[in-house]
């Protein structure tokens, strides 16, 4: 039996929200699943993934394909880099105490990373935000001179 790691999609219509869940390849998207390992929202900014790191290791190591979707959001979340450091232990590169202890250096970059990314996408925001009104007041004409109402001599000169 093939079995892949993919989305699941619920929410209503033009609001997606997936589920990431471990199916039978021949069964239809929404249909049923052996196991559901967590959960995908592409409409917040960043992306919100919640994922149970250790059931979607297991999962790679029985053999399970994600699909291309859920092999971005493994990257991202850093189980494929786990699983490859796990093979360098089987393969008696190092042991797991130092697998373990680059995971966590890596994770511990990838989040400042993604909140140095995060903060800079808030600024941006902001000043797109700001700058329209910015834009209003450069392009604003310049205030014209009032002349002074003609008065009685200046009715004389001419």
């Amino acid at each position: 039996m093939a079995v892949k790691m993919r989305l699941q999609r619920h929410g209503s219509k033009k609001r997606p929200f997936y589920f990431i869940v471990v199916a039978d390849a021949r069964s239809p998207r929404d249909g049923k699943f052996i196991q559901k390992l967590g959960t995908y929202n592409p409409l917040t900014v960043p992306a919100t993934v919640q994922i149970d790191r250790q059931k979607a290791l297991d999962w790679l190591h029985k053999g399970a394909q994600p699909t291309d979707t859920v092999r971005r959001i493994l990257s991202f979340k850093g189980v494929l880099f786990l699983k490859h450091l796990l093979r360098g232990v089987s393969l008696g590169l190092f042991d797991e105490a130092v697998a373990m202890q680059k995971f966590t250096t890596w994770s511990a970059e990838h989040d400042a990373h993604v909140a140095k990314r995060q903060g800079a996408h808030k600024k941006a925001r902001m000043d797109s935000r700001n700058q329209p009104v910015a834009r209003k007041v450069a392009e604003a004409p310049a205030a014209v001179p009032v002349e002074a109402p003609a008065t009685e001599e200046t009715k004389t000169e001419k």
